[in-house]
């Protein structure tokens, strides 16, 4: 009796020890002493941390400021394929109908954009929403919304766009520009690649920067925070979260990041927002002229001792610039009393005229200086691309 006891014994704890072995070994987080690495992960995330304003060196609460108010813009369009040539042969749609026929298929794109107000105005990229026929719009939140395009200035590389919400939209502060240095840290927040909302640091490497052939009305901020591909359309937001410029563009050879990125800067973007958003465009001036900056060589030939102005090289016909008197190579050297160093400066003067005044501007004609009274017209705004 006595050894049968023994025996069932000993297997119950043969038993045991062989289930204990197999859960150790398969399944070891069953075991009470295996759940400590859970537990440290949880601890790991839940454990109180240092406050940003605590941590030197820290951004956080800039980036937590304006990351709510930083949107990713998905843009689609419809594109038609080619109708196959063999689809006149009478033979050749008998045994395959049309079937090759024109084809419809959609192209996608994306991008970022930047809250504006609470009421679901976006301020963006035109390159980002140009050649789109549908535009969505996700939030920091996750949530998504179709976007209808309110304007775009294809000449500053901007638009805007509306969602509408049940709830007041995170708007975005805008900083005071009047306090930009070259060296004060900046963040560029974006979607690059695709890949999801991405905070990246720099500082400003330089200001006004213009003559680059982005746009046509250029006065960039550059920076060195890395900007990539849809990143586009983000914000540039200075030390304190407040936003400083909209990301437009980088300098690049492989089209990755290479240090050096431009964003437009609020004194540029606020105007044409506001002007889109009361009126669905901008409105600059415009007198219809040809124009090119005059080189030592140009000047030496026309008998000037400075280079200071800009060459007439054409004059559109019944234009303001024709009705007001400014001829083929007149050189302009002044409007309003702004003087005038080159061409894109002869731009942004006119540009900034209201359509309808009228302005006097300083011809250098030959060896005579006159002033000719010219009636500002309004500058035609560029077809959107199909």
């Amino acid at each position: 009796m006595m050894r049968r006891l023994w025996l069932t014994f000993a297997q119950a704890v043969t038993i045991a020890v062989a289930v204990v072995f197999v859960v150790a070994t398969f399944k070891p987080a069953w075991l009470p002493g295996n759940t400590a690495t859970v537990i440290a992960v949880q601890d790991t995330v839940t454990a109180p941390v240092a406050t940003p304003a605590a941590s030197p060196g820290s951004y956080a609460n800039a980036a937590q400021a304006a990351l709510p108010s930083v949107v990713h813009i998905f843009t689609s369009k419809e594109i038609r394929t080619q109708r196959s040539p063999f689809l006149d042969d009478p033979i050749f749609r008998h045994f395959f109908g049309d079937r090759l026929g024109q084809r419809q298929q959609r192209t996608s794109g994306l991008g970022s954009g930047v809250i504006a107000s609470g009421d679901g105005y976006i301020l963006t990229n035109n390159h980002v929403i140009e050649t789109a026929d549908e535009i969505e719009v996700a939030l920091n939140d996750g949530r998504k919304f179709p976007a209808r395009l309110v304007g775009r200035d294809p000449e500053t590389d901007l638009a805007v766009l509306q969602i509408s919400t049940d709830t007041p939209l995170p708007a975005i502060t805008f900083a005071d520009e009047t306090s930009l240095a070259v060296g004060d840290v900046v963040l560029a927040i974006g979607n690059p690649f695709g890949v999801g909302q991405t905070v990246t640091m720099g500082i400003i490497s330089a200001l006004q920067r213009s003559h680059l052939g982005i746009s046509t009305f250029e006065n960039f901020i550059q920076t060195d925070a890395a900007i990539n591909p849809g990143n586009s359309g983000g914000a540039l937001i200075n030390s304190s979260g407040a936003l400083i410029g909209i990301n437009a563009a980088i300098y690049s050879r492989s089209g990755g990041s290479l240090g050096i990125g431009f964003a437009i800067p609020m004194s540029f973007a606020r105007d044409v927002m506001e002007q889109i958003i009361r009126t669905g465009r901008v409105t600059r001036g415009w007198i219809g002229v040809e124009i090119q900056d005059l080189t030592p060589e140009l000047a030496q030939s026309l008998g000037l001792d400075t280079t200071r102005g800009v060459q007439i090289s054409g004059v559109m016909r019944g234009g303001p610039a024709d009705k007001g008197g400014i001829q083929l190579g007149d050189v302009v050297s002044d409007i309003e009393g702004k003087p005038i160093d080159d061409a894109q400066r002869l731009l942004e003067v006119v540009a900034a005229l209201a359509p309808g005044k009228t302005a006097d501007f300083t011809i250098q004609r030959g060896a005579r200086r006159i002033t000719l009274a010219v009636k500002i017209g309004r500058r035609p705004s560029l077809p959107r691309p199909e």
